[in-house]
């Protein structure tokens, strides 16, 4: 444990000191999630002043919904797989392999502390904001637990999501296209955009199969409490621990393969 510690300690430091000298790129996270925010929360306002009926989620609940959705997307940040691209595209990953240290340990470890650290830092002041100008609804604290639980594991698959997207530059080169095409994908399917609860009863039945609705739809009906009963909260947790240990033997299925194909530019 000591000898890991003193292995990746480094380069979660690393990561955290970059956060904190760019300065300017975390106000401008701010300024982003806050404007995405606003337009989200004054788009559903005026849906629902318009509705013919009383939606299925209060008011209230869905501008809190909103906010936190933004706040956990700056949390699920963490640009690993900018970062495999990079390393693939400069062919500086052949430096990376050489090192003694487990590769994606390296990535997590490099990445998530500056996410956890961008997300507080951004959208502490954006969630503060919206809970002085907007009616918020205030979770119990078995929900706030269990989100915490579930925001935990969303983190995970968030970074999982991002490894493998990274190591399609083994076969690509270059990835941005899948990157762009995958933050679209995933920010819809998560919920981010349109909540999950706001589909088609069949649609949101399918996509909450899929491991992207642990990411931020999952999260949020835990600490919102818009889930039936124990039973109900046990079975949003059990499928995005499932995921994560899928995408955790994709994950290493995947970086065998990537090492058995390594083709850079440059390097």
């Amino acid at each position: 444990m000591r000898r890991a510690t003193r292995k990746y300690l480094p380069l979660a430091q690393a990561g955290v000191h970059a956060v904190l000298q760019y300065r300017a790129t975390l106000l401008l996270q701010a300024v982003t999630a806050a404007t995405a925010t606003a337009l989200h929360v004054f788009l559903w306002r005026a849906v629902y002043a318009e509705a013919s009926r009383p939606p299925d989620i209060p008011l209230n609940s869905l501008t809190t919904y909103l906010v936190l959705a933004q706040v956990l997307a700056l949390l699920h940040a963490n640009r690993v797989d900018e970062m495999v691209a990079g390393e693939v595209y400069r062919g500086t990953i052949a430096v990376a392999l050489l090192r003694p240290a487990n590769y994606a340990l390296t990535c997590l470890v490099a990445n998530l502390p500056a996410a956890i650290i961008a997300a507080a830092l951004a959208g502490g002041p954006v969630l503060s904001l919206f809970a002085v100008l907007t009616p918020l609804d205030r979770p119990t604290v078995p929900n706030l637990l269990l989100f915490t639980v579930a925001a935990t594991l969303s983190v995970l698959l968030a970074f999982e999501v991002n490894f493998l997207v990274g190591l399609a530059t083994f076969v690509t080169t270059n990835s941005w296209g899948i990157r762009m095409i995958k933050n679209g994908v995933v920010a819809f399917l998560a919920g981010q955009v349109v909540p999950l609860g706001l589909l088609p009863a069949g649609i949101a039945q399918v996509v909450r199969l899929l491991p992207f609705q642990g990411l931020i739809d999952g999260p949020l009906r835990l600490l919102l409490g818009t889930y039936r009963d124990a039973a109900g909260a046990a079975a949003i947790l059990g499928v995005q621990a499932i995921w994560v240990l899928v995408l955790l033997g994709l994950s290493v299925l995947a970086w065998r393969g990537a090492r058995r194909r390594i083709e850079v530019i440059g390097g």
